[in-house]
């Protein structure tokens, strides 16, 4: 098996971790587990940077709010243009509940 298979195998063993969660405390746990306090942070404020995008907020604000850096919130709106629809799927599911 070459290494992209491999990293292929391993990403989906981490989705079906993920999936297994099953509630808040549990993926606290985890996430906290598996990530730095920075890269935490990084994760739960990309989402709510794509949440701001969404709601019309511009990046000056954004930036203010999350103290995220004009290049993530730039990477995040772009995933949100042309990216493959993680987060408008995960921000359509949240608005809906």
């Amino acid at each position: 098996m070459d290494h992209r298979e491999k990293d292929k195998e391993y990403r989906e063993n981490f989705y079906r971790a993920i999936l297994s969660l099953e509630t808040l405390d549990e993926c606290d746990a985890f996430f906290q587990d598996v990530c730095t306090i920075k890269e935490f942070n990084d994760l739960i404020r990309r989402l709510e940077v794509a949440k701001m995008l969404s709601n019309g907020k511009v990046f000056n604000e954004i930036s203010k709010e999350t103290g995220m850096s004009s290049t993530t919130i730039s990477r995040v709106n772009k995933c949100l243009n042309y990216g493959p629809g993680g987060y408008r799927m995960v921000l359509d599911r949240l608005e809906n509940k």
